[in-house]
C-alpha cells in the first residue's frame, strides 16, 4: 500500500497521467490513515467525556464552560501551523525537498516560540476566565483549574500538531494517524491514573491528555528528524532560524486564518455566553452533544486532511486541472460518508449520550439536539472539506470572510433569537440552519477557478 501511495505521488509530482481511478485511489489512501486518526481522536473525546461525566453534572458542566476557549487557543496554534504545512505541500508537489525541509525546521522553532506567548496568555487568564463566560460559583474552579493546566501543555501539544502537517503535506499520512491512535491509548491510561487514582478529578482529565501529548510529541519529531524520507534530511546543514520569505509566505496564509479563527472560535465563545444562562444541565447537555456528534463529522476532518495535502500538491506540481478534481473527488466522498452517518446518529442518538452520561436531563436533551443537527451533516461535510481544498490551494481569505457571516450574522443572529424562546434546541435549530448554508457558500466558491488562481507559493 506505502509502495503504491508513493508511485501514484510521483506520477502526480512528476507530471503523468492520472486516470480518475487512480485520483479516486490515492484520495482513498491519503483519507483512510486521515479518519482513523480522527476517529480515534473522537474515541479519546467520548472516553475523557465519560470518565469526567461520571463524576456528576457539574464537573462536566465546567469542562464545557471552557471547550470553546480551549478551541480558541488551538485555533491560533493550527492556523500558524498551516502556514508553513501548505508551503511544504507544494515544495514536494515541485520536488523541492531540500527547501521542504528548510520549511519544516523553521517553522517548528516559529512554532515554539509563538506557543509559548500563546500558553502564557492562557495561563495568565484561566483565573477569570469562567466568571467572563458566565459560569456559576459550583463550576468556576473546577473550570479555571482545567484550563490552566490545558494552557500549560500548549507548546508541547501544538510543536507535535506541526510535526504532523508537515509529514501529513509531504504526502505521509500513516505516520500522524498511529500517533493520534496512540495519544488515544495513552490519554486512557493517563486519565484513569489522574482522575481516578490520584483523585484530581476535572484537573486530573486536563494533565492526563497533557501527559498523553508530551509522548506522542516526543515521537513525531524523532520521526520526522530521522525518519521522514521527504523532510528528515540526514547530513543537510538546515537552519532553524525562520527566513523573511518563510515567514512571509507563513503570514499570508496564516493571516487570514487568524481571522478566521477570531471569528469562528470567537463565535463559539459567544454560543458558549448565550447557552451558559440555562444552567449546568444544558451546559452539559451541549458539550456531550457536540462531543457525540463528532463521531458524524471526524470522517469529513480526516478527508479534509487529506484534500489539502492533494491540492496542495497539485498546484506545487502546476496541475490545476488535477486539483480542481481532487476536490470534487474529496467532497463528494465526505459528504456521502457524514450523510449516512447522520442517520445512524438521529436513531441512536440516545444510545451516544448514554455513553456519556449518567445523568437523565442530561441525556434527554442531548439526544433532542443531535436529532437537530442530522439535517446539517451533508452540507457540513462540504464546508470541511472545502475549507481544506482552500488551505491547499493558499486560499484563506474569502473563505474566512465567507465563514465570518455565516457564524456572526447566521448563527449567532438566530441564536439571539431562538435560544431564549426554546432553550438549547432553540441554539441548535440555528447551528443547523448556518451549517446548512456555510457548505452552499463553499459550493458557490470552488464552482469557479479563483480560488486556486495564482496560488503557487515561491520560497525563494
Amino acid at each position: 500500500m506505502a509502495k503504491e501511495k508513493d508511485i501514484l505521488l510521483g506520477q502526480l509530482r512528476s507530471g503523468s497521467p492520472m486516470t480518475t481511478y487512480d485520483q479516486f485511489r490515492l484520495t482513498l489512501m491519503l483519507s483512510v490513515p486521515a479518519i482513523l486518526a480522527q476517529f480515534s481522536s473522537v474515541m479519546m473525546q467520548y472516553i475523557d467525556s465519560a470518565m469526567v461525566g461520571s463524576l456528576g453534572a457539574n464537573p462536566s458542566a465546567s469542562i464545557g464552560l471552557v471547550a470553546t476557549s480551549t478551541w480558541i487557543l488551538s485555533g491560533f496554534a493550527m492556523a500558524a501551523s498551516s502556514g508553513f504545512s501548505v508551503q511544504i505541500a507544494h515544495l514536494c508537489g515541485s520536488r523541492d525537498f531540500q527547501e521542504a525541509r528548510q520549511v519544516s525546521r523553521q517553522g517548528l522553532f516559529s512554532m515554539l516560540l509563538f506557543t509559548l506567548l500563546l500558553s502564557a496568555a492562557g495561563m495568565a487568564i484561566s483565573p477569570f476566565l469562567p466568571g467572563w463566560l458566565g459560569g456559576g460559583a459550583e463550576i468556576a474552579a473546577d473550570a479555571s483549574r482545567y484550563f490552566l493546566i490545558y494552557a500549560a501543555f500548549i507548546p508541547v501539544g501544538c510543536v507535535g500538531w506541526s510535526a504532523s502537517m508537515m509529514l501529513q503535506a509531504s504526502g505521509n499520512m500513516k505516520v500522524p494517524s498511529m500517533m493520534y491512535i496512540a495519544m488515544c491509548v495513552l490519554d486512557v491510561i493517563f486519565n484513569y491514573i489522574f482522575i481516578f487514582l490520584c483523585d484530581m478529578g476535572v484537573a486530573g482529565a486536563a494533565l492526563g491528555t497533557g501527559m498523553s501529548e508530551v509522548v506522542t510529541t516526543a515521537f513525531i519529531l524523532w520521526y520526522l528528524f530521522h525518519r521522514s524520507k521527504e523532510l528528515s534530511g540526514k547530513g543537510e546543514r538546515v537552519s532553524f532560524l525562520p527566513s523573511r520569505g518563510v515567514l512571509r509566505n507563513a503570514l499570508g496564509i496564516t493571516s487570514p486564518m487568524w481571522l478566521q479563527n477570531i471569528i469562528m472560535r470567537g463565535a463559539y465563545v459567544a454560543s458558549t455566553i448565550i447557552v451558559a444562562p440555562l444552567g449546568p444541565i444544558a451546559i452539559a447537555a451541549n458539550a456531550f452533544a457536540i462531543t457525540a456528534e463528532s463521531f458524524c463529522y471526524m470522517p469529513g476532518y480526516g478527508i479534509e486532511e487529506a484534500a489539502t495535502t492533494l491540492v496542495g500538491q497539485s498546484l506545487g506540481a502546476g496541475r490545476k486541472d488535477l486539483a480542481r478534481k481532487f476536490a470534487r473527488i474529496t467532497i463528494l466522498m465526505a459528504a456521502a460518508i457524514m450523510s449516512l452517518l447522520a442517520i445512524a446518529m438521529f436513531f441512536s442518538s440516545t444510545v451516544l449520550m448514554d455513553i456519556l452520561s449518567n445523568d437523565a436531563g442530561v441525556i434527554s436533551l442531548g439526544s433532542k439536539v443531535l436529532r437537530i443537527e442530522a439535517f446539517a451533516e451533508t452540507l457540513y461535510a462540504v464546508s470541511i472539506v472545502g475549507y481544506g481544498i482552500c488551505v491547499g490551494a493558499g486560499d484563506t481569505l474569502v473563505p474566512s470572510l465567507m465563514n465570518f457571516c455565516s457564524m456572526w450574522l447566521v448563527r449567532i443572529g438566530l441564536s439571539i433569537v431562538l435560544t431564549p424562546k426554546y432553550g438549547l434546541q432553540g441554539y441548535w435549530i440555528a447551528m443547523c440552519i448556518e451549517l446548512n448554508i456555510r457548505g452552499l457558500l463553499f459550493i458557490w466558491r470552488l464552482k469557479g477557478e479563483r480560488w486556486m488562481k495564482d496560488r503557487l507559493i515561491k520560497v525563494k
